[in-house]
């Protein structure tokens, strides 16, 4: 029997137990680019364009796997305090990598959406991330989320205000609010919260990502930096999720004899 705490926003509730499919949605924190590049006495620069490499790979092994939907944390909102040369380096590489790759993305039948605050973004950037969604709105192969100058809190925040402005305007009781709705107000609205999120270079936090979306996800902290980051990692990482009990806050039935 499915807890009745589960998420009423999900594709399709998942029953508690160690998994025997594909996690349907993985997340991942794509982070060591600069410390890659320090280790080996490369600007951070080359980091970042092998972490553009690192995501090519992660995108195709999730469709290899069966994954159904691949969120990215691309771009937060604290990267912006980054040295200005370095956000520059940032954009150029995204303005190169939708140029080169959204043909091949099309092609593939990938779908493109793109979750965070779009008020401040350079005319061009925002231009470019509207093209990618356009272009494979109707596609119905993987599901690719890019989390763009994007932060969890804000994204909460943003949810909570609308809420608020509704109940206030007379157009929602307050007594109605629950997890569902303000899960309808996220930017994911329509997305599964993620089975597995995925952050490299050894660091042991989720740095402002998916906070709500992650309540129930199991968690791959891997020592490895980002650019070294490929399909058999991408495996083992599903392999120990797969291993994994999933309670939901609940217990599992005990076994006949145990």
């Amino acid at each position: 029997m499915t807890p009745t705490n589960l998420p009423r926003w999900t594709d399709e509730a998942p029953e508690p137990g160690v998994p025997e499919a594909p996690p349907r949605h993985v997340a991942i924190i794509m982070d060591g680019n600069g410390r890659w590049a320090a280790a080996r006495g490369l600007p951070r620069l080359e980091g970042h364009r092998r972490g553009v490499e690192a995501l090519r790979k992660a995108i195709r092994a999730a469709h290899e796997l069966g994954v159904r939907h691949l969120t990215l944390y691309s771009f937060s909102v604290e990267n912006w305090s980054r040295p200005a040369e370095e956000v520059s380096d940032l954009m150029n590489l995204l303005r190169l990598f939708i140029r080169r790759d959204l043909a091949e993305l099309h092609k593939a039948n990938i779908r493109i959406r793109v979750i965070g605050e779009r008020g401040n973004l350079p005319p061009d950037i925002l231009g470019l991330l509207v093209e990618a969604e356009t272009t494979t709105r109707a596609n119905t192969g993987l599901d690719l989320v890019v989390a763009f100058n994007y932060g969890a809190r804000q994204e909460i925040v943003s949810a909570v205000r609308r809420i608020a402005e509704a109940a206030r305007d007379g157009r929602l009781d307050p007594a109605k609010i629950d997890a569902g709705l303000i899960s309808d107000h996220l930017d994911t609205a329509d997305i599964p919260d993620p089975d597995l999120v995925i952050r490299t270079s050894g660091e042991l936090r989720i740095s402002n990502f998916l906070l709500w979306q992650s309540a129930y996800a199991e968690f791959a902290f891997l020592p490895m930096h980002w650019p070294d980051f490929d399909k058999q990692a991408f495996e083992e990482a599903v392999a120990s999720y797969r291993s994994r009990q999933r309670r939901y806050g609940g217990r599992l039935a005990a076994r006949a004899g145990a």
